[in-house]
């Protein structure tokens, strides 16, 4: 054994023992850490399996591309809203935050925030959902972000060779849901890999999927998911004029604030104090009532509201129009497409032979860019960016 091994071997076994020593017993600990693929062990690899994941994601094609991906708002023009790339890292300094007061282990809370979002198609849950139509009606299941973000990091990356990411990682990734109110989760432990390919295939199949994280982390991610979006896309919202400060439902400005900052501290510190040495993690009844109410609000001023929704239309058709013309490609096997050369030139034949046409134009238009996206479209398809929400007509 040469001095850069053994130097590597007794940094990694000195996190193992920091981890026994500081983290509680109901924390994943790295050492348990699976993967689908043994991997040949690296002499120079100090890193514990979570931390390494968290760099696999953070060095994908995929997380480059979350820089131009929508959160809430698309197409107006101001810098100062919150994009795709802003809401994971906010998701994951809020994560991180309360799974170090709780004793739990922050490198995977840290993969799994970094990772939760990936699979995000172009234009938000509004593309997803035009999305999730044109793959169901074309017997591809119905599309998933979070699905998508594991096909994008397990079966698309390097080549089609994927990350090979640890089950733990991916199964937080996999079961986030901001969407879907919460009080409390506890975790479904003891999960396999057979398991988590039962649960993906199940999601395929289904509308709408709930499932619940194997690990404390990752149900302190899909708290977290919704504590970083909820208070920031009001303030976006106050920033665009959609909606007043003073709007804001009197409940959940006494219980838990009208700024961001204020809404994510109670939010946090009540998730901790209700959290702490429990096999779960929850709010109190009060702050869930509130954070529930506050979210109704948001759906209804802000996701709903059909002044940011004009454009949506335009949108739409380009989904369609990239859809079939894709999809016509494959068929044809027209190898002089953008298709071919920007995302099937040099993927595993393992790829080609087990994903469907579908599949392929579905992992193909979910991987873009909101600006790669419309480029893609013909002239007389393409938005016009907004200028001005309030010109808008409702």
């Amino acid at each position: 054994m040469n001095d850069n091994f053994k130097k590597a071997r007794e940094l990694k076994d000195l996190l193992d023992l920091r981890e026994k020593e500081n983290l509680c017993s109901l924390a994943c600990f790295s050492t348990t850490a699976k993967r689908r693929h043994t991997e040949q062990y690296k002499k120079n690899e100090y890193r514990q399996s979570f931390s390494a994941d968290a760099d696999r994601i953070l060095n994908s094609l995929a997380f480059t591309r979350y820089i131009d991906k929508t959160q809430v708002f698309s197409l107006i023009h101001n810098d100062h809203l919150t994009h795709r790339v802003l809401h994971v890292q906010l998701v994951s300094r809020i994560a991180r935050t309360i799974g170090r007061y709780l004793g739990l282990n922050e490198d995977l809370i840290e993969a799994a925030s970094l990772g939760h979002d990936i699979g995000h198609a172009p234009f938000g849950h509004d593309g997803e959902r035009f999305l999730s139509r044109l793959t169901h009606e074309h017997g591809a299941g119905y599309f998933h972000h979070n699905l998508q973000s594991i096909q994008l990091l397990d079966k698309i990356e390097k080549n089609g060779g994927g990350w090979n990411l640890s089950l733990q990682t991916m199964d937080a990734i996999i079961c986030h849901n901001g969407e879907v109110h919460s009080t409390k989760l506890l975790p479904h432990t003891d999960r396999s890999f057979e398991d988590f390919d039962n649960i993906m295939a199940k999601m395929k199949k289904e509308r709408a999927c709930n499932e619940i994280p194997m690990t404390m982390e990752g149900c302190v991610v899909r708290m977290a998911d919704t504590i970083s979006y909820i208070g920031r896309d009001l303030e976006d919202a106050i920033r665009l004029e959609l909606v007043k400060r003073e709007d804001i439902p009197t409940l959940c400005r006494e219980t838990l604030g009208q700024t961001n900052g204020t809404i994510v501290f109670n939010l946090v510190t009540d998730l901790i104090s209700n959290s702490q040495n429990q096999p779960f993690i929850g709010f109190s009844q009060n702050i869930s009532k509130a954070l529930k109410k506050l979210k109704a609000f948001n759906y209804k001023h802000i996701y709903k509201n059909p002044v940011i929704k004009n454009h949506l239309a335009s949108i739409e058709d380009i989904f369609n129009f990239l859809f079939e013309k894709n999809l016509s490609i494959l068929e044809k096997k027209s190898n002089q497409s953008e298709i071919f050369s920007k995302f099937l030139n040099g993927m595993s034949e393992l790829y080609r032979k087990s994903t469907s046409n579908p599949e392929i134009v579905r992992d193909y238009i979910s991987g873009m860019t909101d600006s790669y996206f419309i480029r893609q479209a013909p002239e007389h398809l393409r938005p016009l960016p907004i200028e001005n929400v309030k010109d808008m007509p409702a």
